[in-house]
């Protein structure tokens, strides 16, 4: 079952993603590319081991992403993130709440052994 937090963040990587491929220059990929970028986020965020309590992925201590889809999604926040307040003012001020909150502590099924 998931969370609101968790569709929250879903459909805010949604519209990162599409506002950075609607108006960037440079967002010359293959046709497809941003969707399964969308894809693999989801995939990741269903999968986050913090559930409804996570906190910022740049806060995160678990890297989930694969370090090329990290360095793009890094890359696309970077630019989407400063035009979210304008298109998207809700999700940009509960993101920026969201980023605020404490690391959880990581559970114990996750913890490495002593």
């Amino acid at each position: 079952m998931m969370g609101s937090r968790i569709r929250r963040e879903k459909l805010t990587i949604n519209r990162m993603i599409a506002l950075y491929q609607q108006r960037c220059p440079q967002a010359n990929q293959q046709p497809g590319h941003y969707a399964a970028l969308n894809a693999y986020a989801d995939k990741r965020l269903d999968k986050c081991v913090f559930g409804e309590e996570k906190p910022a992925c740049k806060q995160c201590p678990v890297h989930c992403y694969q370090p090329a889809k990290r360095e793009e999604m890094k890359q696309i926040m970077r630019w989407a993130g400063p035009r979210m307040l304008w298109r998207h003012p809700i999700l940009t001020v509960l993101h920026l709440i969201d980023d605020r909150r404490a690391v959880p502590e990581l559970p114990e099924k996750y913890r490495p052994k002593k």
